[in-house]
């Protein structure tokens, strides 16, 4: 079953990112997406997970035909109960300590706190610590774990592990594969990490406003 699917596809801002792309992800599946900074890859990320509407072409999510043909409503109930996003940045609240951001999570998405998923990556002993007092990586961490609690169908990920080093990139993705094939989800990942990229299914290069698929 594709739970990620792009047809005809295509957005601008001043000029042309991309056009007429189309691409289907199937459950237990992991792509990567490459490209120079400035192609697109994160507009891209955007306009499939319901957060920009593309200015042209059609997205269908896990059975959910033309997303934007929807009502808002619709497009909040797929982004809150199916879709995971992990951003560049943490987005985690600095108010809070680590298990007060986890527990925040667990109340908005109805999931409980998975101890376990915490002990992978090797934060079970910050619940404590203040955001502001976790290192780069640390609150990197986090922020994947925290969307993995939420059990989504289809993550989104845009550079997941740029504040990682190379050793912690390889565990924390190891991980997030295992959950995919786990839980039958799918997974988009943009990076500039080819070693990432390789660790997935499939490999794209947006380059010149289209996205083509190339052997690993």
């Amino acid at each position: 079953m594709n739970l990620i699917q792009a047809k005809g596809l295509s957005h601008s801002f001043e000029h042309l990112l991309y056009d007429d792309v189309n691409i289907d992800i199937k459950e237990k599946e992991s792509v990567a997406v490459l490209g120079v900074s400035g192609s697109g890859k994160s507009s891209l990320i955007n306009n499939l997970s319901t957060l920009l509407k593309p200015k042209s072409g059609i997205v269908n999510l896990n059975g959910k035909n033309d997303i934007y043909s929807i009502n808002d409503d619709e497009i909040l109930s797929i982004r809150k109960n199916e879709i995971g996003i992990i951003f560049q940045s943490h987005y985690l609240f600095r108010g809070f300590n680590v298990l007060e951001n986890l527990k925040v999570a667990s109340i908005l998405t109805n999931q409980k706190i998975d101890m376990d998923l915490l002990e992978k990556f090797g934060i079970s002993d910050l619940l404590k610590q203040q955001i502001g007092e976790l290192s780069g990586g640390q609150q990197q961490r986090l922020s994947i774990a925290r969307v993995l609690q939420k059990k989504p169908k289809i993550i989104f990920a845009d550079e997941p592990t740029g504040n990682l080093d190379k050793n912690t990139s390889i565990k924390v993705m190891e991980v997030v594969f295992n959950y995919l094939n786990i839980n039958n989800a799918a997974m988009l990942i943009a990076t500039h990490d080819i070693e990432i990229a390789n660790m997935c299914d499939r490999i794209f290069y947006l380059k010149d406003c289209k996205l083509v698929e190339t052997k690993k």
